[in-house]
Parts: C-alpha cells; sequence; structure tokens
C-alpha cells in the first residue's frame, strides 16, 4: 500500500528501486547493445515522433551512464575535470536558459508596446518611441495632460492637420482597424508558412510533452524564431489574447535548444524533461516578473516528474530569467513586476462576502468559457471552418478592432487596462474611475484620501466597463486557439478585473451614502477611507483566471508577486479556492487539461481518479475475438521471420517467450531497436542472412558450418518489463502507469505471458468507463 501513495511528482525513485536488484550485466539500455559490436549503433534506444518514452529505461540509462562517468573519475585528472563538468552542465544549461528566456521577454515587452501604440499615432522625434516613451522625453508635456505632447500625433492629425471631429475620428478609427488587420495577417501568415507548432498557447502541448509524449519539431528552431516574432504580431494587434501563456513555450523552445548542446540531456529523453520543466517555470517568471510563482506553476500545472534537484533548477533558471528582464527595465518604472500597486487601507473581514462572490462569478466564468471554447474549437476541427484559418483571424481581428476602438477600455492594451483597473485612486490620478467629487474642506495627507461621493466620470466608466466587460467575455471565447500564439492569462484577468471593478465601486459607494449601516458601522468612518475598488478588480482577476486554469498555490503567489499587494493574500486565496470548487462542481477539467482531451493527446492526468471494478484482463490486449499476441521466441526465430513481423504490424514492440508452446515470458524488446539491430547487422556482421537465426540467450549453441551466422541480440532486451497478473485491479495498473510513466506493461500468469496493456488501452478504458469515445485517445 505504501508504494502507492508515494507523492506523484517522484515516483522514477521507486522504479530504480526495482531495477537495481537485477544484476548489473543483465540490465538493459546499458553498455554494448550488440555483442559483435564494440559500441552502440546510432539512434538506437531513441523514439519516434508521436510516442511515449519509457521512463524506467531512461532512468536506468541515465544511472549506468552517472555510474560509468563517477567509476572513471578515479583514473585521471582529466576524467574528474570531465565528471565535475558534467555535474555543472545542468546549471550551465539553467544560466543559458535565464538568460535568453529573459532577454526574449523584454524585446517582446518594448515591441509590444512601441506596436500597440503605432495604431493610434507616431512619435515625431523617434518613430521607435512608444507614446508613453514619446511624452516622457518631451519637455512640453503637463501633469494635468501627461498623454499629451507635441512629438506624439495621432494619425489623423499628421495627415490632415485636424486633431477634433467626426473626419479626425473616422480617419484614426479606419487605420485602426487598417493595423490591427495588417498585424494579425502577418501573425497568421508566418505561422502559417515557418512554423505551424508557433500557434497557440503552447502550454497543453508542453504539459503532454512533459508527461513523456514526443513531439519533434514543437520545441524546435523555427518554432524558437518565428514564436515571439508571431506572438509580437498578434498582441499588437488588439486580439483578445496574452503574452504570458506563449512565453512558456518560448523559453521551452529555449531549453530544448541548450539541451542539444550537451549529451547528457540531448540523449536521455527523462533528462531533457527535467531541463524542460525548469524552462517552464523561467518563462512564467519573464511573463509576470514572478520568479517564485514561476517555480510553483511549473511544479502544480505543467510538470509531470519533478524530483527535488529539478526545484532547486527551477529556481536559478526563473531567478536568472527575471534579472536579465528587470536588467532591461522593458516597463520603465524599475520595477519587475506588471502592474505594482501600493494600497494603503487594509481589507476588513465583511470584505470577504463580495470577495468571495467574485470567486463564485471567476468558477462560473472559468467554466461557461471552457465548454465555450471547446465546443467552437470542436467545430473548428470538425467543420469547413477549420480550413481557412487565415480568413478566420482576419474576420476575427476585423470585428474586435470594429467594436474595440469606440470604447476607450477595449482600445487600449488588455495589460494597460489592467494596470488601470488595479491602481487606487490618489489625488494625482487622472483617470475618469477617479473622477470622485472632492469636499472643499479636506485637508489630508495626499496618501489617505476618504471615500467620496462618485462623480459624473465613474459612472460613465461604469457603462464602459460593463459593456467592456461583455464583450471580453464573448471575444476571448472566439479568440482562444486560432492560428495564431495567443495566451489566455491577460484575457481572463481583464474580464476578472473589470468585474472586480465594477463591485468594489458599488460596495465603495454603498458604504459612503450608508455608513450607519449595521455592516458598515464598526469599519466605516465618514471621514475616512474604507473600501479599495483596486482590491476588488484584483480579486476578481485572480478568481477568473482561477476558473479557466484551476491554479490555486501558484495563482497566489503569482498574483501578489504581480502587484506586490503582500498583505492582500487572504482575500485572493479565500476567492481562488471558491472559484476553484465552484467551477470544479461543473467539470474537473481546466482549460488546458481540455484541449489536450480535445486534441486527443495520450496524458494521464495525475488528478484524475479511477474509481471502477476492472481487471487488467479486462482492458488486455489481445481480446477474445482478436488475432494472437505477436511475440519473438528467444532461440527459434530466423531474421526473416523478425522483418516480417515488423512489416506486417504497426506495434511498438514484442514480447520475447521461450517457446510459443510454454509461452513462458523472457523480456521485451522495443521495434525501434529490433530493426536498428538487423539493419546494422546485415551492413557490418558478414554471414548475417534472411535464414540465420536470431538469439535473445546467454550464450548462442555451437552450430555446423553449414549453417548461415546466427545474430545474437541478447544486449537490446530488456529483462526486467513491467508486468502485472491478469488479476490485478486496473485501479493499481493505472496508478502503476501514472507514477512509473509506463509505456507498456505486459500481462503474465504463474510466469506466462497472456497480454499487453499500452498507455494508450489505459486512455482508452478511461474513456470508455466515463461513457466518452474511446477511439479519441490518438494523436490528431
Amino acid at each position: 500500500d505504501s508504494f502507492f501513495n508515494v507523492s506523484s511528482k517522484q515516483q522514477n525513485v521507486i522504479a530504480l528501486i526495482k531495477l537495481s536488484a537485477t544484476p548489473t550485466e543483465e540490465m538493459n539500455g546499458a553498455g554494448n547493445l550488440m555483442d559483435f559490436l564494440d559500441e552502440p549503433f546510432p539512434d538506437v534506444s531513441t523514439y519516434e515522433d508521436f510516442h511515449t518514452i519509457d521512463w524506467l529505461r531512461e532512468k536506468s540509462r541515465d544511472t549506468d551512464r552517472h555510474r560509468k562517468i563517477t567509476s572513471k573519475s578515479k583514473e585521471s585528472i582529466w576524467e574528474l575535470i570531465k565528471s565535475l563538468l558534467d555535474a555543472w552542465s545542468g546549471w550551465v544549461v539553467m544560466l543559458l536558459i535565464g538568460l535568453l528566456s529573459g532577454t526574449l521577454a523584454g524585446v517582446i515587452d518594448l515591441a509590444v508596446d512601441w506596436m500597440t501604440d503605432l495604431k493610434e499615432g507616431v512619435c515625431l522625434s523617434a518613430f521607435w518611441y512608444s507614446h508613453e516613451q514619446c511624452c516622457w522625453t518631451s519637455n512640453e508635456t503637463t501633469f494635468d495632460d501627461r498623454d499629451k505632447c507635441p512629438q506624439w500625433q495621432k494619425w489623423a492629425e499628421l495627415m490632415t492637420g485636424h486633431t477634433e471631429g467626426a473626419g479626425a475620428y473616422v480617419l484614426n478609427y479606419f487605420l485602426y482597424i487598417l493595423w490591427a488587420l495588417l498585424f494579425s495577417f502577418l501573425a497568421v501568415s508566418l505561422v502559417r508558412v515557418f512554423a505551424p507548432y508557433a500557434c497557440g498557447s503552447g502550454i497543453p502541448e508542453i504539459k503532454t510533452i512533459l508527461s513523456g509524449f514526443i513531439i519533434r519539431g514543437y520545441l524546435g528552431k523555427w518554432t524558437l524564431l518565428i514564436k515571439p516574432v508571431t506572438l509580437v504580431l498578434a498582441v499588437s494587434s488588439g486580439l483578445s489574447l496574452g503574452k504570458e501563456g506563449p512565453l512558456v513555450h518560448v523559453a521551452c523552445c529555449c531549453g530544448n535548444l541548450f539541451c542539444s548542446l550537451f549529451s547528457k540531456y540531448s540523449k536521455n529523453e527523462a533528462k531533457r524533461r527535467e531541463v524542460l520543466s525548469a524552462a517552464a517555470a523561467a518563462g512564467v517568471s519573464v511573463a509576470f516578473g514572478a520568479p517564485i510563482g514561476g517555480v510553483l506553476f511549473s511544479l502544480e500545472e505543467v510538470s509531470y516528474y519533478f524530483p527535488l534537484k529539478t526545484l532547486w533548477r527551477s529556481f536559478f533558471a526563473a531567478l536568472v530569467a527575471a534579472f536579465t528582464l528587470r536588467s532591461i527595465n522593458p516597463f520603465g518604472n524599475s520595477r519587475l513586476v506588471l502592474f505594482y500597486v501600493e494600497y494603503h487601507t487594509p481589507w476588513y473581514m465583511a470584505e470577504l462576502v463580495p470577495f468571495i462572490l467574485l470567486g463564485v462569478f471567476g468558477g462560473l466564468w472559468g467554466t461557461l468559457f471552457i465548454r465555450a471554447n471547446i465546443a467552437w474549437c470542436r467545430r473548428r476541427k470538425t467543420t469547413q471552418l477549420g480550413k481557412y484559418p487565415v480568413l478566420e483571424v482576419i474576420a476575427v481581428t476585423g470585428i474586435t478592432a470594429l467594436l474595440a476602438y469606440p470604447n476607450p477600455y477595449t482600445r487600449r492594451s488588455t495589460s494597460e487596462l489592467i494596470s488601470e483597473l488595479f491602481n487606487d485612486c490618489g489625488a494625482l490620478e487622472s483617470s475618469q474611475l477617479c473622477d470622485y467629487i472632492n469636499n472643499p474642506n479636506m485637508s489630508r495627507p495626499v496618501d489617505d484620501i476618504p471615500d467620496r461621493p462618485a462623480g459624473p466620470g465613474v459612472y460613465n466608466a461604469l457603462w464602459q466597463l460593463a459593456l467592456a466587460l461583455i464583450f471580453k467575455i464573448v471575444i476571448t471565447i472566439f479568440t482562444f486557439g486560432m492560428k495564431i500564439p495567443s495566451g489566455l492569462f491577460i484575457p481572463s484577468m481583464a474580464v476578472g478585473a473589470i468585474a472586480g471593478r465594477i463591485v468594489g465601486i458599488a460596495v465603495e459607494q454603498i458604504a459612503y451614502h450608508h455608513h450607519d449601516w449595521i455592516i458598515f458601522k464598526n469599519w466605516c468612518r465618514p471621514g475616512a477611507d474604507c473600501v479599495t475598488p483596486g482590491l476588488y478588480a484584483m480579486v476578481g482577476a485572480a478568481a477568473c483566471l482561477g476558473g479557466v486554469t484551476r491554479m490555486t498555490v501558484s495563482l497566489v503567489v503569482i498574483m501578489f508577486e504581480l502587484t506586490g499587494g503582500l498583505e492582500y493574500i487572504v482575500p485572493l486565496m479565500a476567492a481562488a479556492v471558491t472559484s476553484k470548487w465552484v467551477a470544479d462542481a461543473f467539470g474537473k477539467e481546466g482549460i488546458y487539461e481540455s484541449h489536450i482531451q480535445l486534441n486527443g493527446y495520450p496524458y494521464l492526468d495525475v488528478r484524475d481518479e479511477f474509481t471502477h471494478r476492472t481487471l487488467a484482463t479486462d482492458v488486455m490486449r489481445p481480446r477474445r475475438n482478436d488475432p494472437p499476441l505477436a511475440v519473438l521466441t528467444q532461440d527459434s526465430t530466423t531474421v526473416e521471420d523478425v522483418e516480417t513481423l515488423i512489416k506486417d504490424t504497426d506495434y511498438n514492440g514484442f514480447p520475447v517467450v521461450v517457446s510459443r508452446e510454454s509461452e513462458r515470458l523472457i523480456g521485451f524488446v522495443q521495434r525501434r531497436d529490433l530493426t536498428l539491430a538487423i539493419k546494422n547487422a546485415r551492413q557490418k556482421q558478414d554471414g548475417v542472412v534472411s535464414s540465420s537465426v536470431v538469439y535473445f540467450t546467454e550464450d548462442a549453441p555451437q552450430l555446423p558450418a553449414s549453417n548461415p551466422q546466427p545474430l545474437k541480440l541478447r544486449r537490446i532486451l530488456n529483462l526486467s518489463p513491467f508486468t502485472v497478473t491478469d488479476h490485478t485491479p486496473m485501479e493499481t495498473v493505472v496508478d502503476i502507469f501514472r507514477k512509473l510513466g509506463l509505456r507498456q506493461c505486459l500481462v503474465t500468469r504463474s510466469g506466462r505471458l497472456l497480454g499487453i496493456i499500452t498507455k494508450k488501452d489505459v486512455l482508452r478504458h478511461m474513456a470508455q468507463m466515463m461513457n466518452q469515445d474511446p477511439e479519441s485517445i490518438m494523436f490528431n
């Protein structure tokens, strides 16, 4: 029982205990894989595209490699230096990932600011300056009109000389839409032509890859080159998407690039996944300026196998990435965080009620969004719509720009909108959200402004925010999943921040006008500042993001790192937990798990529970009416038989038995290793012909000289394949597959082979038990 209670992130260690019990000379995946060769042949023990890795074999190979390096390090100084370099290579990779992902994130942030403002106007003094940078450098900027300066001109003013009037408005409107369409067309065209894998957020695929699946090219050089460029274009076009999720994909591409420089990682898929887990942490670190949140995000949300060593290295990679971003200073405020806020008011217990209500809203919005988005994505996959991705992107961009421009809260970039909604209203704020009626008799310090009645600007802003909320809710459903890079963090936070700010202003005004009510009596006195609407926006943003992604711990840490609001952890926790509970009541999957399911990726979620009373014999193949299991015998199969079996079947491997009569299991051999071994033997070993007998035994018998040369393949045979009996409960089998990352498992009775269960068989069986289509489990 205790075997299955171990943390799901640290299971492969257990597998090593099992393997270490096997004598060293019998361990598969080690040393020379063919007896007649002095060294392993190329590509052995590698995997084909869209296949699952064998975690046990990869861990076993790494242990063997490490043992060799350690024993050699005692032979000479040079070997000792090589062993030290090998030990430090992990930290070097982390340093490189942090530097490159931090640099890319800084460049993306600067480019997005400039290109977003380019839709509205241009800086005459230096065209590469954004609106804010242009007016920073101006000596003629006044404090009241800090966004206006002679150097920054809107397109209508530049072309016609007019700043006001219907003509200028229409021209600016038209050019805004034109720029948006141009950016989105460039983004979708680059993705289609150069890097089809650069679309989407990438997190569902990263999760699948980290669970052991192989998608070649998904983290390749072309994806790394194209994704940052198209991400800048997509965000600048004004579409309802963010750059945070795609930055995780970009960081993982950096990790994959640097893995190829070190054989320790390039030749071992399990070790490579440890690096990618750390790279995901660095990606979130630079996306939000939240290094600790990044590490927790990788641990909670994306990683499948996360040993303690990876935790330290993730921390280091996130630290270097954050430091690099801070050095670039893309926000120009010398802060690392995206939305720095300073609130001067504590929160009160009675406010937990609206915070929890925001949590309920976040959970409901998360459920609505996931169901609507998955339905739309399924429609895109199964209808003609999916054949015209460029037209779809242009149509959605056109509609977004057309509806967004009239409303100032949807016209600006979503990050700017969230920043304004989070901000507290100080005496120096010029936003219409801060248009309160001031009491002329008030003489208080600037940072202690009491609650005041809302002015016309606030009521006007509330209407615009309500329209912006409906617009964001609807348009995000159609935007996420298009063939351009699109993140979901920022649009989800925007929905929550708008709802939160509206609730915050409502509570503030009720407290001001009815401070004698029993609920406000204890904490809202006249002339005091007791409600902070910006805090409600922050809590709402956390609730909606939690409802969509189902994050909890990492979400709260990201939020307080993102805003610097350390004393508001309890409201954030209350909202995050409530949103998760409410959303889980309608379905356990978050948006990423839903997209994994939609795409049919073979992903065994460690959070799913299997409660059905089925046995291994119900799931194993061959079934009752199937042809018998394809097996090899240890000493009576010819090369021609093996080649015919490989040609006629598409199985990933074959069990090896003593004989077809006894069916007693000896081991398991991978299809790819078998193919490469025979091909290599035909090229390099004289006398191997089609009638040569293949031996998987320790010693081949002495044959007459007239017989063809035998082929001995003992070394590619896995002598310790994982086996279960036919009466093992499927609950236990599913647990074994999850926690050990198995590729396949053999079913025996008293040492006699009965069948085989693969990872896809387990997934199909689980789908069947949940009344879903079992044939959907394949890579689509």
